[in-house]
């Protein structure tokens, strides 16, 4: 099954202005989404298509995606492997692609090879259970009060957990929020941190003491995912686990050292930046092989969750999936939703993704096809 195209979408959905911001503080502040939609087409006249994560631009992202299209052309669906360091090489002889140009490429031929098989696409890989626990994971928000209704609210829709991202005025006052929400939630209740910071090493400290008193169940990029001493320095000092390694290039061979040498406690990565579903594979039996975890990281639009979760699902040393929160401010393009009821995903049945792309928004939300 040979390809002989690459189509890609430029989109962008316009959101209402709700007076918060609903994006990581990212380029669109909360009032649209950049996405691409990628179509792989064959010789036969099968198709795979999946979104992609656009960065700051969708139109310049799309042109880039574009680029790999002769370098796909006559290659078989089924050579993911020779593929993946095909790219690499590429990608290094001046090609130089942001990290999240791949994934929804390899995410495509795996789609494709498991509606051949006519099997879901968790079972194609080799599955390991039919039901995976989400949690939700809050925006950057502006008061502690949001945080606290947040939290009750996931809570309350059966979420196995609540993750923070929050401000990062101060250590003081991020300590403050966390320990505001513990107290709304209970002892009982599932909480992370990521702080998404550049912390130093003493204030990381300090700040990874206060949620092991609040019994928080990792703590999550505390500096940036480069500084390996000192991460390993706090991940060898601290109880809680700390967990990183999301933003790095070139998994599973940028963690190798961090994996060996035990600089986090827990590695990193989705379908989205780690180069689709080989890549998760690859870097998550890496840990598995250190009898480490790999949780799996948002990939943001819900069709690529939609892949994380069958990877969740293939995948033994991981324990949730999670989602970008309010859920509905990100449940577009797929037909009826990611499949989650009272905080559990359960696995389609139906080969391939399991869930169709929602054309007609892809449609309305279309800013330039290059066929």
């Amino acid at each position: 099954m040979k390809i002989t195209g690459l189509d890609i979408r430029a989109c962008a959905l316009r959101r209402d202005a709700t007076g918060r911001e609903t994006a990581l503080r990212g380029q669109a502040g909360g009032q649209r989404h950049d996405f691409l939609v990628y179509t792989l087409r064959t010789e036969c006249g099968r198709s795979a298509s999946m979104f992609g994560f656009a960065g700051a631009s969708a139109i310049g992202s799309a042109h880039l995606a574009k680029t790999l299209e002769p370098f796909l052309m006559g290659r078989n669906v089924h050579d993911r492997e020779g593929l993946w360091h095909d790219f690499r090489l590429r990608n290094r002889m001046w090609g130089h692609f942001p990290i999240y140009i791949w994934g929804p490429l390899d995410c495509c031929l795996w789609l494709l090879a498991a509606e051949v098989a006519e099997v879901p696409l968790y079972r194609y890989i080799g599955a390991a259970r039919e039901e995976v626990p989400v949690y939700a994971s809050s925006m950057f928000l502006n008061e502690q009060e949001d945080y606290v209704t947040e939290a009750l609210s996931v809570r309350a829709a059966g979420f196995a957990g609540y993750k923070l991202h929050p401000p990062g005025h101060s250590v003081d006052a991020d300590l403050e929020i966390h320990a505001a929400v513990r107290a709304a939630v209970g002892t009982d209740y599932t909480l992370m941190s990521d702080p998404v910071a550049m912390l130093t090493l003493p204030d990381a400290l300090r700040y990874g003491r206060g949620l092991e008193q609040l019994g928080f169940a990792w703590f999550e990029e505390p500096m940036a995912d480069e500084s390996l001493p000192a991460l390993r320095e706090l991940t060898r000092q601290l109880d809680i686990p700390v967990v990183g390694t999301e933003t790095l290039a070139g998994h599973p061979y940028s963690l190798a050292d961090i994996v060996a040498r035990q600089v986090v406690d827990a590695i990193r990565a989705d379908v989205s930046w780690t180069g689709g579903v080989t890549g998760v594979l690859k870097s998550a039996h890496l840990a598995d092989a250190f009898n480490m975890n790999c949780e799996i990281h948002t990939a943001i639009f819900h069709p690529l969750e939609m892949v994380n979760l069958h990877l969740c699902a293939a995948l033994r040393n991981c324990t949730y999936l999670e989602l970008l929160t309010p859920v509905s401010d990100f449940s577009f393009g797929l037909v009826g939703g990611l499949p989650i009821k009272d905080g559990i995903a359960r696995l389609p049945e139906t080969p391939g993704l399991g869930v169709p792309l929602d054309w007609d928004l892809i449609e309305d939300s279309t800013l330039e096809v290059m066929t």
